[in-house]
């Protein structure tokens, strides 16, 4: 647990966005935007419901149509909702393939993206590092659940991840053996928190003893370190989570809009 307090302890806090302008100040489409955003985080549409066709909605919201198309634009293209041709618009699940490789970028040199498996090394809790507390907007030496876990390509070792969340947001964070793989599907269906966005910073790492025994590669061998702030809809702080890489085999593929 030493070196898992250890290796947490190098995140440095995430510089936060400007604040945004005033509603009144932005274009007709953002706003309608937020109004749609906060359905998502109220919980009056869920995962998998369809919304109101553009026309209902441009009623509602006394907009036109066309500004109402965009605004639900921007949302799809963030994999938040999902346009279903002859159908309609839905709430995207957070374990729609889509919604996973907004957020998993690891991909083989060879071949197609996949989806990775996981096998946890430990979960357990523990006092977060001032960074991580700051991080995550949380008072110091607070409590916080410590997930390490290995992550798998086709069945090579790809990563190992070093996961922090709020253990008073998170209460009842399941044990090991009934942890899923997908924990933004997990963060949804048991807290409703979806993950909205994240930033990242990325540089070059020598393997650690514990790393290199997870990965099967040498000590001091070179890894791609991430380290990542999840934020929901709501913009708060929700996840911070350290992933040290091999790129023998992989690479980091981030697609940009």
């Amino acid at each position: 647990m030493a070196a898992d307090q250890q290796a947490v302890a190098t995140i440095l806090h995430e510089t936060t966005l400007d604040q945004v302008p005033a509603i009144g100040l932005r274009p007709l489409y953002l706003q309608v935007r937020e109004r749609l955003l906060r359905r998502l985080i109220d919980g009056d549409w869920q995962p998998g419901d369809m919304i109101p066709s553009e026309n209902l909605l441009a009623a509602e919201y006394q907009v036109s149509q066309g500004t109402v198309r965009k605004a639900i634009d921007t949302m799809v293209r963030k994999n938040l909702l999902r346009r279903r041709q002859g159908s309609g618009t839905y709430v995207a699940n957070s374990n729609d393939d889509r919604f996973v490789f907004q957020f998993f970028r690891l991909q083989p040199d060879s071949g197609p993206r996949v989806l990775p498996s996981s096998r946890i090394i430990s979960l357990g809790r523990a006092k977060a590092p001032v960074p991580v507390s700051a991080a995550l907007g949380l008072p110091t030496g607070a409590d916080v659940i410590l997930l390490r876990r290995l992550r798998l390509i086709d069945g090579m070792s790809a990563l190992v991840e070093t996961i922090c969340l709020d253990a008073a947001r998170f209460d009842g964070f399941p044990a090991a053996r009934d942890t899923p793989n997908n924990l933004y599907d997990l963060y949804s269906q048991r807290w409703n928190i979806t993950i909205g966005r994240t930033g990242e910073r990325i540089k070059a790492v020598a393997a650690e003893p514990d790393e290199a025994r997870a990965l099967g590669c040498a000590i001091g061998a070179p890894l791609l370190q991430v380290e990542r702030i999840a934020r929901d809809l709501e913009d708060l702080p929700t996840e911070y989570r350290l992933s040290r890489c091999l790129t023998g085999q992989f690479h980091y593929v981030n697609q940009l809009s």
